[in-house]
């Protein structure tokens, strides 16, 4: 696999916020992310040990901001702001993700228009399914965010 930057630099995120570790590959319509459950994690809970289960759709959505950032940062451009818009059958196989678990987040583009896009997402440990949605994003144009960003609120 080709060396690629670190995800962090990658993502639109600052600490604690950047949940997802390591950027595995990435191609033109896939991504595969990375993260070890423990402490570093914003969502650990240092009781039980664990990572709630439903955490895994932000690293689903960071996955695919991994992707998007890694695109643009080979057009020599800054990573964009997306927008979660929604998960469609989220299914998660465990309630938490446990401690030391090596969770790979894998994300597949299944369209893209106008800024508008839908990836088919999953979670693995050790090659066994924990969680698959779909999600749902927006990721506007550097121009339409600045219009949306400076319009009057009603």
């Amino acid at each position: 696999m080709a060396e690629h930057p670190h995800l962090h630099q990658l993502l639109p995120h600052e600490s604690p916020m950047a949940l997802v570790d390591e950027l595995v590959d990435v191609g033109d319509s896939h991504v595969h992310c990375r993260v070890i459950v423990g402490e570093q994690n914003l969502f650990f809970d240092t009781e039980s040990r664990v990572i709630p289960g439903y955490v895994g759709v932000e690293l689903m959505a960071q996955t695919v901001a991994g992707w998007s950032g890694y695109h643009a940062a080979n057009r020599g451009e800054a990573s964009p702001v997306g927008f979660l818009l929604g998960c469609r059958r989220y299914q998660a196989e465990c309630s938490a993700f446990e401690e030391n678990q090596a969770l790979d987040i894998y994300a597949e583009q299944v369209m893209e228009n106008n800024g508008m896009a839908v990836f088919a997402c999953r979670i693995e440990h050790q090659g066994n399914l924990l969680a698959s949605s779909q999600l749902n994003l927006f990721i506007p144009s550097k121009k339409k965010l600045e219009q949306t960003i400076k319009k009057d609120p009603i």
